[in-house]
């Protein structure tokens, strides 16, 4: 009796959410959701083309390096890099003394505390600290930017889909521009609000963040790189690729060893089969 009534229930809850997926389906054919301005605009972010793309890829130290030149002199000035420490950058190519004068010149210092009278203070930065905030609070990012709050760029590449081309996407030649007449036209309510920017790769079309590149030449390459806005678009993606993966080249090596001893084991395995069946009919 107790299997029959369990069996009855389940059948009842099977059936119900049997009705309620047919009704969703339903619904979605004979009234799919009306298209919206994002839908209709939005664009696909375009290859940057780098060279830790694909299965085999690996970084550019050269590229990271002028990608960090970049994100030093444009984006550190907002955004934060708390993930990272100085000393990572010898991962980049950097000596240690580099990465020391890096850290010490760096514009915002760590906060700290003064030993004697115990009021905060800050210090110069070390190569074991991690890029300090530009900002003391989220009060005061929001404050310097519009109400808007800056993200952090450690993880920015893997917190958006198709990080490294939506990044170059993002910032890159063309990306910001004026809203098309069409757009207003057909979606009257979208219109970019004052004090925000229209960038078709951006998720809702309109962005607080104004045009972070703006003209070549905007950073002087050390490595004499001419420094044009697309080549500083691809650099700085390629160096937030590798704060956010930068253990990338040691996981594609792992992963390609482990595919060559599959194969192996696989060719082992079926010799093997073969030598121990090989005198038994079927």
């Amino acid at each position: 009796m107790v299997r029959f009534i369990a069996m009855l229930v389940g059948a009842a809850f099977t059936f119900v959410l049997a009705l309620a997926l047919w009704g969703t389906v339903s619904t979605a054919i004979t009234d799919p959701a009306p298209e919206s301005a994002e839908h209709e605009f939005h664009l696909h972010p375009k290859d940057a083309e780098l060279s830790s793309a694909g299965f085999f890829g690996k970084f550019d130290r050269r590229q990271l390096q002028r990608g960090f030149q970049v994100y030093k002199e444009v984006c550190a000035a907002c955004h934060s890099l708390k993930y990272v420490a100085f000393r990572d950058l010898e991962e980049i190519g950097y000596s240690e003394p580099e990465v020391k004068a890096i850290a010490n010149q760096w514009v915002i210092e760590t906060p700290s505390v003064n030993p004697d009278t115990g009021e905060a203070t800050t210090r110069k930065n070390v190569p074991s600290d991690h890029f300090p905030s530009p900002f003391a609070n989220e009060v005061a990012a929001r404050a310097a930017n519009n109400n808007a709050l800056p993200p952090d760029l450690s993880l920015i590449t893997k917190a958006r889909h198709d990080g490294p081309n939506y990044l170059y996407s993002l910032i890159g030649p063309g990306a910001y521009r004026n809203q098309p007449a069409e757009l207003v036209k057909e979606f009257p309510g979208s219109k970019t609000p004052p004090g925000l920017h229209y960038n078709p790769y951006f998720a809702n079309l309109n962005i607080a963040m104004p045009p972070p590149l703006t003209a070549d030449g905007q950073v002087t390459y050390t490595d004499g790189t001419r420094a044009t806005h697309e080549q500083m678009s691809r650099d700085v993606a390629a160096f937030l690729t590798w704060t956010a993966e930068p253990k990338l080249e040691s996981r594609h090596a792992a992963g390609f060893a482990s595919v060559v001893f599959l194969l192996i084991f696989c060719f082992l395995a079926w010799g093997a089969y073969q030598n121990v069946w090989r005198d038994i009919k079927h």
